[in-house]
């Protein structure tokens, strides 16, 4: 059933003051789904159907809320069931919440939540965002090495509850260094007097406490965690990074390139709570430096004036020109991107994608050439020569955009920077520049103007 069915109906309870029913309706639904359902309601509502889950489904209810639901959950309940949510949240739940909070809202729940989640949040607050330790949790399995596997069992019993993941075990010694790591499923399968430190796996890839995000998502899906160890510079576990974190990350990832590629600087809200002067402030930055940019192309222009007022047919021209070389660094540059966003390519391989770009960029501009050279002889009747510019140009433009559309980024990529951030627009720009540079060379030299 659709949420969208299920609102009525829980509507109905509510209004008909039936909690207890409404208290089992919810308690079948998956906390996604109840979130869902809370965030279509009026703010009163919400807030007395959020007051009838019991503590631990509200705490996981709570983690899935939007900013401002949650925002307003918190400060209408008291300081002793707004710490009781925070200590039934899982860590790295935690500390995102709270750190989308004003500093008011910050101080109260953590004035009203138990020490030990109180040193946990300021253990991971201490983290630079967008790092590793900033998106761990440190709630996780722990075993000995000279444990067995009945006593690890046990082991799991007892920390399960309090723990995000069960899937993966963590071996430590006395020091609480990583040595090896054991799945649930191994455990379940060997025999019960076997040897943790017999049965473990030795070689752990983890990662480093202020590694970034971005290169631990790429570590988990290239070797298809679905939770990874993170280690401080002695080598000792401090916590756990699971799969369902990852996966906001690759979308926050994706987002912010989306943006950085189409000239807007990211913003951290969804479109829709995002104010009108917040978005003229995040558009408005590359639009001036694009408009500089493109005064080349005029001041371009300008120095053929004269070629242009002889032979006044190829100003039409030019935005088909201009348009089609951009669109072809675009395709490129995006494509590029892409691999390197997904390390499926490297800067080595330059040369080797430049000559591929080259030979697709040969195809696609010849192509390009032949079919409008046939549309200006048979339908526009220009005439031979400036047929033969117009198709020309095209040629060497589309050959010339893709070169410049897939060499860019990984230079940009080089020297450390987000490729993103020259993509499709910039492109655009010194393609154009280029492009009628190359048109305006060809056609005074063809047409002798």
């Amino acid at each position: 059933m659709e949420n969208k069915e299920r609102i009525p109906a829980v509507q109905e309870l509510l209004n008909e003051r039936k909690y207890t029913a409404l208290r089992q309706y919810l308690e079948e639904l998956n906390e996604t789904d109840i979130a869902e359902i809370l965030e279509e309601m009026d703010n009163e509502d919400m807030l007395r159907c959020f007051r009838i889950l019991p503590k631990s489904l509200a705490a996981d209810v709570f983690s899935y809320l939007d900013t401002d639901n949650a925002q307003y959950i918190i400060t209408s309940i008291s300081d002793k069931d707004a710490g009781q949510i925070l200590d039934n949240l899982m860590t790295d739940d935690a500390v995102d919440f709270l750190e989308e909070m004003p500093a008011n809202v910050v101080r109260r729940v953590l004035a009203s939540a138990s020490p030990e989640t109180r040193q946990d949040i300021n253990h991971l607050l201490q983290y630079p965002e967008d790092s590793a330790g900033s998106i761990m949790t440190v709630e996780f399995i722990d075993l000995k090495a000279n444990l067995t596997v009945a006593q690890a069992i046990e082991r799991v019993r007892v920390l399960a509850v309090d723990s995000e993941t069960i899937n993966y075990c963590f071996v430590l010694d006395d020091r609480r260094k990583l040595i090896g790591i054991v799945a649930l499923r191994q455990l379940l399968l060997q025999k019960q007097d076997a040897l943790i430190g017999d049965i473990m796996d030795e070689d752990v890839i983890s990662v480093y406490t202020l590694a970034d995000q971005e290169e631990v998502a790429d570590l988990f899906m290239r070797y298809d965690f679905s939770a990874m160890p993170v280690v401080d510079k002695d080598g000792r576990l401090v916590g756990v990074i699971t799969v369902d974190d990852i996966m906001d990350i690759v979308e926050e990832e994706t987002t912010e390139d989306i943006e950085l590629m189409n000239a807007i600087v990211p913003g951290d809200k969804p479109y829709m709570k995002t104010g009108t002067f917040e978005l003229w402030k995040s558009r408005i930055p590359w639009l001036m430096l694009l408009m500089i940019s493109s005064t080349f192309t005029g001041k371009i222009i300008a120095s053929f004036e004269d070629a242009l007022s002889a032979c006044v047919v190829l100003t039409v021209f030019i935005p088909m020109l201009m348009g089609t070389g951009g669109n072809a660094g675009g395709q490129a540059s995006a494509t590029i991107i892409r691999g390197l966003s997904v390390n499926d390519i490297e800067f080595a391989d330059l040369f080797r994608v430049i000559w591929k770009e080259v030979k697709v960029a040969f195809f696609c501009g010849m192509t390009l050439a032949v079919c409008n050279f046939a549309k200006l002889m048979l339908f526009d009747k220009t005439g031979l020569e400036v047929a033969a510019v117009v198709s020309l140009t095209m040629a060497l433009v589309v050959v010339l955009a893709k070169v410049v559309g897939c060499m860019l980024p990984m230079l940009v990529k080089r020297i450390g920077l987000d490729p993103a951030v020259i993509a499709s627009p910039f492109i655009t720009t010194v393609v154009d520049a280029l492009s009628l540079m190359i048109y305006f060379k060809i056609a005074t030299t063809l047409l002798h103007i």
